[in-house]
């Protein structure tokens, strides 16, 4: 990777946050800004070089020492079933129970599913007072391959529902603490899990130094590779890594049609197979379908010319709801299929966004629709998004995004990695998450802060196996809710 210099142009405000960071945070209303945190002035603009602005990262270690990240107590005011429960609000009341099912299976399935839980904790650990674009919801089942509208494959985060500005601590916590919980669930000891926790944020720490020193272009083109993520590798492992992801290049909407469409009455549709995949009531309704067309002219207006000219040469056929994720169980997720004049199918997932969990504690998105929050916030952390990617607004005022329901993706098959290839993937997703908070964001305080030693990536392993056995009480917490009737579940088989 080339290193250039760069000069920086920053705002004299208070904790020196940078002009490119500024407009990057502006969308949360001025009394939510956290640390002194004031709005831009153009009429204030001076520079200063990466080194001045690391410096004052440094600076930053007086108030936040590095190693007070390895504290954990929950706050007693917290309860993770309460918070669980409210999180059910606006939910398909009959998926709820499989969200929960999903959630039992393990206490990393239930820490997929509990991201308000974690935001709820976060708020209380101590941050450094850098914001970037956050995920939200980092953890390692959020990152994998994906192709470029370009058609090369990438790797990188893939999920973008929680996104909003916040502390970058949080994002990297919550990515650590999942490696620990997979650690755990693949057998491995409490060592080795803590290692790839500390592996993951050393990657994360030695890649924003990497960034920073990068002019603001090259941070933004930057994107890691098939051949990035090979380098390396064992050659075993290289080889089959390599044949996964032949197979998802090779892997169309055409792979995808035998097995969700269905003639049903003489017409083409989606296959019902309940209660992952069914057309609620409303489907069939004759206005239900004029709807649809409205709802899509919308969709269509949020995507560049070119893409509606693409998307016009597909008409909607048919729409059914969708179970997808862990967390995302309940929220009405439709998949739509779509066909050109010669029959061939185009897949799009259309995907509920509601408030972000981290709104309560980080501050209010700027975006009245949060299925543009989420596009938004994928555009800023992604090298490149999907061809699709847009958003609209569904009945009763719901907010949605929509993107390709596959497009040559790879999911890590993270239960069949022992240790050696989780520590590759820890490596690689630190990476990954370094590279998303530099698109658009100023690290130098970042880095600054950091610096070159492992004292924060020690501290970081520390709480997250703290916090994977807060989740493991937790997880035993719902289960006992369960047993004691106070939850439904509905386990698949």
């Amino acid at each position: 990777m080339e290193l250039r210099s760069r000069r920086t142009a920053i705002l004299a405000s208070p904790d020196g946050q940078t002009a490119r960071h500024k407009r990057h945070i502006r969308q949360r209303p001025a009394p939510q800004k956290p640390n002194g945190v004031q709005p831009a002035d153009s009429t204030t603009v001076s520079f200063a070089s990466v080194e001045e602005l690391r410096a004052a990262g440094k600076a930053m270690r007086d108030k936040t020492p590095r190693h007070a990240h390895a504290h954990w107590k929950r706050s007693s005011r917290i309860d993770p079933i309460k918070i669980l429960r409210a999180s059910d609000a606006g939910r398909i009341p009959e998926l709820v129970p499989i969200r929960y099912g999903r959630m039992l299976q393990s206490p990393f399935a239930f820490y997929r599913g509990s991201a308000g839980l974690m935001a709820a904790d976060l708020a209380a650990t101590p941050t450094n007072g850098r914001y970037v674009q956050a995920c939200g919801d980092c953890h390692l089942m959020n990152f994998g391959g994906f192709a470029t509208p370009e058609r090369n494959l990438i790797f990188d985060i893939n999920d973008f529902d929680e996104t909003l500005p916040a502390p970058w601590e949080w994002d990297v916590k919550r990515l650590a603490v999942s490696f620990v919980l997979a650690a755990r669930e693949n057998g491995l000891s409490d060592a080795k899990a803590r290692g790839l926790a500390v592996t993951c944020v050393g990657s994360y720490r030695k890649h924003i130094a990497e960034f920073d020193v990068m002019d603001p272009l090259s941070s933004w083109y930057a994107r890691i590779t098939a051949e990035d993520f090979l380098m390396g590798m064992p050659k075993a492992m290289e080889k089959d890594v390599r044949a996964t992801i032949d197979k998802a290049m090779n892997r169309t909407a055409d792979a995808d049609f035998p097995r969700l469409t269905d003639m049903v009455g003489g017409r083409l549709g989606i296959r019902d197979s309940p209660p992952l995949i069914y057309h609620p009531a409303e489907a069939s309704i004759s206005e239900f379908q004029a709807f649809l067309k409205k709802f899509f002219a919308d969709y269509r207006e949020t995507i560049p010319d070119d893409r509606r000219a693409l998307l016009d040469q597909y008409r909607v056929v048919d729409a059914a709801i969708k179970v997808v994720g862990i967390g995302s169980v309940g929220r009405r997720c439709w998949v739509v299929l779509m066909m050109s004049a010669t029959n061939a199918p185009l897949f799009l997932q259309v995907k509920e966004a509601v408030q972000s969990v981290l709104e309560p504690f980080a501050g209010k998105s700027g975006y009245a629709n949060h299925g543009q929050r989420v596009v938004i916030g994928q555009r800023l952390m992604q090298p490149a998004s999907d061809l699709f990617l847009g958003w609209t607004t569904g009945t009763q005022g719901r907010h949605f995004y929509v993107r390709q329901l596959r497009d040559a993706k790879i999911k890590p098959l993270v239960e069949t990695m022992d240790a050696e290839r989780l520590d590759i993937y820890a490596k690689r997703c630190g990476w990954a998450l370094a590279r998303a908070h530099s698109k658009a964001a100023e690290t130098s305080g970042i880095s600054g802060y950091l610096g070159n030693g492992d004292e924060f990536d020690e501290a970081i392993g520390t709480f997250s196996l703290k916090y994977a056995d807060q989740m493991e009480k937790d997880h035993a917490a719902l289960t006992a809710a369960v047993r004691r009737s106070k939850i439904a579940v509905f386990r698949e088989d």
